[in-house]
């Protein structure tokens, strides 16, 4: 907001007892602490080794993203992760400092903020890119994808979600056709063309057995 505005009001300054507080949780930094309807956590020593130490996906930790075993998720996003690291981290910054700002500034979370500067530093230096969710729908193919980005890493995630869901219908679909017809033509590459062909299935397999 603009401070020569008439409508500016600038913020109260802290009183003693706040002060305090936040000399308080400067030394003992490592504790969490309750700010109105937010509690920050204590800080642990696997943040220590986050930092320093990551594991495979940790080190892209900074983004938001979390992942806690290998599967088959893993693999269909690892092209999203990488870009958005290659887009997020500037070349000359170590991933360490930016895990660093991670829990420090935003508390390891993508909702907290533990320290305003940090935080603030954090966002400036990934230029806003985040990884805030995945999670599968409706069906364990109908994933969905939550990143603020530019365009084109959008475009990855939009492309990422559409392919990964026309094959997971496709399998299911083919499943469906060879219980009725084991030697049925599987021609991939439509969910279209396999619905119908199991409609027509349907509609043979239902006449003969009325007959």
């Amino acid at each position: 907001m603009n401070k020569n505005s008439k409508f500016f009001t600038p913020p109260p300054k802290p009183t003693l007892k706040e002060r305090l507080e936040d000399l308080k949780y400067t030394i003992l930094f490592w504790k969490g602490r309750k700010m109105k309807y937010i509690t920050t956590r204590n800080l642990e020593w696997s943040d220590i080794r986050y930092i320093f130490f990551p594991s495979k996906w940790d080190k892209y930790g900074y983004l938001g993203i979390t992942f806690y075993k290998e599967s088959e998720f893993t693999k269909v996003l690892r092209p999203l992760v990488l870009a958005m690291d290659y887009e997020a981290k500037p070349f000359w910054c170590p991933r360490w400092f930016l895990r660093f700002l991670h829990v420090f500034g935003n508390d390891k979370s993508i909702v907290r903020v533990r320290n305003r500067r940090l935080h603030d530093l954090h966002r400036k230096l990934t230029k806003g890119i985040t990884f805030y969710d995945w999670k599968t729908k409706w069906y364990n193919y109908d994933l969905r994808i939550s990143i603020a980005a530019p365009k084109h890493l959008q475009d990855l995630a939009d492309d990422i979600e559409h392919g990964f869901y026309s094959r997971g219908r496709q399998n299911e679909l083919v499943e469906q056709i060879k219980a009725l017809d084991p030697d049925a033509p599987i021609i991939w590459g439509s969910i279209e063309r396999f619905e119908k062909q199991l409609e027509e299935l349907e509609e043979r397999y239902d006449l003969f057995k009325n007959k």
